[in-house]
């Protein structure tokens, strides 16, 4: 199981509350340029938090000796597998020749990873979609891997949708392409000897077991950040281990804590961290006005825990039907 590289989600906050609740899920960096690392601020790009492990770096770039380069600084980091993005569909991401657009050069890719291979000695991956465009062509794809496989990667994570570069956001790129699941299941079987990872449109344990009695590995996106709890079970039911040995409150107070840490050793305002566990108590009743006080812009200057306080007073008071009602958000803050 891995958590899959989301901008502006996946940043080591996000990773630090994901890893409260799974020990052994392969958590994965935001993208980050190549580039970022070499030029803008090597620490700011990859700093982490050690209780991450196992964590990834996902690069961007389409330079083999930039990507060569940021692979080794994140090796000498400790991350545990560098990943090369080859499925983001974003103009910016289009603009800079990488991402989804590498797919059209396979070679290309071929040189990126063994320019990386060359000096790490830690995994080096491909994530990538089934295809570009509304071209849906198997050979395609078969191809890309084979190429990408004869310089010696041996790990694919495969998106199971197109890129579409026209026409769409990457919002909609995530939605629109219609999921062919049965593709990936098509590229292990002819490439049986290779990891094969899918992610796209996953949200339940039904899917996520009937998925690995073709694959080796499911990777979880949107799902993972909006129903984080669902992670609570993974170690038991993918690892053999046991389930997360604490209650949601304890995560969250852990995450104050961690709040506290972060303001204090680097003045990270709260809000940047508290906005990636909001959906910590997803479906339960009261978890809205839990969710709100935590959100009140009017209450970013308090202390992390008093806001604690606050949404633990709020959501212990709430009714289901209060979920809609103003009122004890109101009386929460003042």
């Amino acid at each position: 199981m891995s958590v899959a590289p989301m901008m502006d989600w996946t940043d080591r906050h996000c990773r630090y509350f994901h890893r409260l609740l799974t020990r052994q899920t392969l958590l994965y960096t935001e993208m980050v340029n190549a580039g970022g690392i070499l030029y803008g601020g090597t620490e700011r790009h990859l700093r982490y938090n050690a209780e991450e492990h196992p964590v990834a770096l996902q690069l961007g770039g389409n330079e083999a000796d930039k990507l060569a380069q940021a692979a080794k600084l994140g090796e000498e980091w400790g991350y545990d597998e560098i990943n090369l993005n080859c499925g983001c569909p974003s103009d910016r991401v289009q603009r800079g020749a990488f991402g989804a657009s590498l797919m059209k050069a396979p070679q290309l890719v071929a040189d990126c990873v063994k320019a990386m291979k060359d000096v790490v000695s830690v995994p080096v991956t491909v994530k990538h979609r089934i295809g570009i465009d509304k071209v849906e062509d198997y050979g395609f794809v078969r191809d890309f891997i084979g190429t990408v496989a004869d310089a010696g990667c041996t790990v694919f994570i495969v998106h199971a949708r197109n890129a579409w570069l026209q026409g769409l956001s990457p919002k909609e790129n995530r939605d629109i392409p219609p999921l062919r699941y049965e593709v990936v299941h098509r590229l292990k079987a002819e490439f049986p000897q290779f990891t094969i990872a899918i992610n796209g449109g996953i949200t339940t344990d039904d899917v996520v077991q009937e998925q690995l009695k073709h694959l080796d590995g499911v990777m979880i996106g949107r799902e993972a950040y909006h129903n984080p709890w669902w992670l609570a079970r993974w170690d038991q039911l993918y690892y053999g281990g046991a389930t997360c040995a604490l209650t949601r409150e304890e995560v969250e107070l852990a995450m104050v804590e961690y709040m506290e840490r972060e303001a204090a050793q680097h003045g990270t305002p709260w809000p940047h961290i508290a906005r990636h566990m909001l959906g910590l108590r997803h479906s339960l009743p009261g978890a809205r006005i839990w969710r709100q006080v935590w959100s009140n812009h009017l209450l970013k200057d308090r202390p992390a825990r008093e806001v604690h306080a606050l949404a633990m007073q709020a959501y212990a008071s709430a009714a289901p039907e209060q979920h809609t009602e103003p009122g004890a958000l109101a009386a929460a803050t003042t």
